[in-house]
């Protein structure tokens, strides 16, 4: 059986640092996001907040996969900002995660080569001082079933170390299945032990489950 690769490498929560090279004062962000949203907020906040500087070059990357990404140079030369801190993001292996570099200009022209060795420090510095955990990719997997089902039920969640996200009481059905059910339960799982959770949940008499796809 092929082996899934469930866990990916991202940072808690934010972090800062700053330096001055040349006179030009480099201030650096560092900050866990998951979507597109989170990354304009973010932009948008520390735009606002050191509105008097010259640039505010950013790199983003989002997802396990990592196939969704952005370098922006603002103003910089081509090159020369948002490329070397996509670098560092993708030299750490990191995922959502958004990096944004503040820059007051000091009267001294670094030049490209030293723009991109600034740049790329200002990632390196605020990546050491971040938080970098290992994350999951995980699946939800809903089950339908009988009051008298649980034990049986919690056992499996338990021996697949899932967790519970929604736990109701009512009656349930599914389709294409004639049975009703007092239960469900939303259960969390890590993509390489969600199939066989399904799986064995399947198996179960009075059991019904249903697939779902969730990336956190």
């Amino acid at each position: 059986m092929e082996q899934v690769t469930d866990t990916f490498l991202t940072v808690s929560g934010s972090a800062e640092s700053q330096f001055v090279e040349q006179r030009s004062r480099f201030i650096s962000f560092i900050w866990h996001v998951t979507d597109s949203e989170q990354v304009k907020k973010r932009l948008a906040a520390v735009q606002k907040e050191y509105y008097d500087a010259r640039h505010v070059c950013y790199a983003y990357m989002l997802g396990a996969e990592r196939k969704d990404w952005r370098a922006n140079d603002n103003g910089e030369p081509s090159g020369t900002a948002g490329k070397p801190i996509l670098g560092q993001i993708n030299s750490a292996g990191l995922t959502d995660v958004l990096i944004a570099v503040v820059r007051y200009f000091g009267g001294v022209k670094l030049g490209t080569s030293g723009l991109t060795e600034a740049y790329r420090q200002a990632a390196v510095q605020v990546i050491g001082k971040a938080d970098v955990i290992t994350a999951h990719v995980e699946r939800n997997v809903t089950v339908l079933f009988t009051y008298s089902m649980t034990n049986v039920v919690m056992k499996t969640v338990k021996e697949l170390d899932a967790g519970i996200v929604e736990q109701d009481y009512g009656v349930f059905s599914a389709e294409g299945v004639d049975s009703t059910f007092d239960c469900k339960m939303v259960l969390r799982a890590r993509l390489s032990v969600a199939d066989e959770l399904s799986y064995r949940l399947e198996t179960v008499a009075d059991t019904q489950a249903v697939r779902e796809l969730m990336i956190i």
